[in-house]
């Protein structure tokens, strides 16, 4: 059964922006740290961003879907289509996030990982948007 927060829109507008801010800053520090040459640093800084991924952005898409998701479809059987749609956004985060670290292992923090981070970023703030409008009516 979700949370209360995740029912309300200003506490669930806040779990995403903490989520994207908290996202940003640090794929702004493994970048920083790349422009400085401490390679191996910025490894690390990269390893820990796909943990931030997981355990803060994925782990709330998953409480989304757990229950979430089918409780707005449930009582706005309207919503059934963007609720599939939510949910397809969430599974590009996870792929795009398994992407990563299979680069990351195999190649190192290359430029094409530094893309992939910047895609997660993207898709997140576009579908944070697109959930509030679309489940919450907001803009």
């Amino acid at each position: 059964m979700p949370g209360p927060s995740l029912r309300q829109l200003h506490a669930h507008h806040a779990i995403h922006q903490g989520g994207l801010s908290g996202a940003i800053a640090k794929t702004e520090e493994m970048e920083e740290l790349l422009e400085a040459k401490e390679f191996e640093v910025a490894h690390q800084a990269a390893e820990h961003l796909i943990e931030y991924w997981e355990t803060r952005i994925i782990s709330h898409a998953d409480a989304e879907e757990d229950g979430f998701y089918q409780e707005m479809a449930g009582k706005h059987p309207g919503l059934q289509d963007a609720v599939l749609r939510l949910a397809r956004d969430h599974d590009l985060l996870r792929i795009i996030v398994q992407d990563v670290k299979v680069m990351l292992a195999e190649e190192g923090l290359t430029p094409g990982v530094l893309h992939q981070f910047h895609a997660l970023l993207v898709v997140n703030a576009v579908h944070s948007r697109d959930e509030e409008r679309l489940l919450f009516g907001e803009a």
